[in-house]
């Protein structure tokens, strides 16, 4: 069984590999053929970029600066959403309360909250507060669906068996409500870098990567421009694997108690 499926895991790589490095491929000969790195730099001109900009003190100084403030945002929204969910889920009033704030920042567009925020806080913490912005109505709303969909005939046996307190939602709640925490946190990691960023970009916090895209475009280096756009899809792909495997090792602990 482990080596079937090592080798579906192992050709299934192998596609990926294959079709990334047929773009990779693309992308070199539609360069070479415009012949101006302005417009379209070569990828390799790009990967000697981010290599020559990851050998200074400055380019891992301003990965940290936006990381931090980018996943600070992401999981006070993840607290917070958690809890207010709760909330919600046993308080009529609050779920009154909360249903049309959390309409209106799920359909408010990035950019309006972003020149908000700017009037009222410093661009420094912008992406802090634009990534909780955009996170926290997906998390509260997969959890608010989590706990409403818990087994009601299990909530019964817990009546029965007087089963309260951290009991009931450690045995009971928590099982039933980590796919939906997942399913959360696997939609709004993404959306927290691209809102986070975003916010940089327009904000243009010193010593952020927004504001390395914006002098970027200032002096139309596109081979920057690309470096540390791929510093942006690595950062954010390892930080959403590490984060997602931590939630699954999380999952599977509990599902064996």
């Amino acid at each position: 069984m482990m080596r079937s499926i090592s080798a579906a895991e192992r050709k299934k790589a192998g596609i990926k590999i294959t079709a990334l490095l047929f773009w990779l491929i693309v992308w070199q000969g539609v360069s070479m053929a415009i012949g101006q790195e302005i417009l379209l730099v070569s990828p390799v001109s790009v990967v000697v970029r981010l290599v020559e900009l990851a050998g200074t003190w400055n380019f891992w100084g301003t990965v940290w600066f936006s990381l931090m403030r980018i996943a600070s945002g992401f999981l006070l929204a993840l607290i917070a959403g958690t809890i207010s969910a709760v909330l919600s889920a046993n308080l009529g009033l609050v779920r009154i309360l909360l249903s049309p704030l959390v309409s209106a920042v799920k359909s408010t567009p990035v950019a309006s909250f972003i020149i908000l925020c700017l009037i009222w806080a410093d661009s420094r913490n912008l992406s802090v507060i634009i990534s909780f912005l955009m996170v926290y109505p997906v998390v509260y709303i997969n959890m608010l669906q989590g706990i409403d969909s818990a087994d009601r005939q299990l909530l019964e046996m817990a009546d029965v068996f007087q089963i309260h307190g951290m009991r009931r939602v450690f045995y009971i709640y928590t099982p039933q409500m980590m796919p939906h925490f997942l399913s959360a946190c696997t939609v709004s990691l993404g959306l927290c870098w691209k809102s986070g960023i975003s916010a940089e970009v327009i904000g243009i916090p010193s010593g952020s990567i927004g504001e390395k895209l914006y002098q970027s475009k200032l002096f139309l280096s596109t081979a920057d421009l690309l470096a540390w756009t791929l510093t942006i899809i690595l950062v954010s792909t390892l930080f959403e694997r590490l984060f997602l495997l931590l939630v699954r090792k999380i999952c599977r602990r509990i599902e064996r108690m």
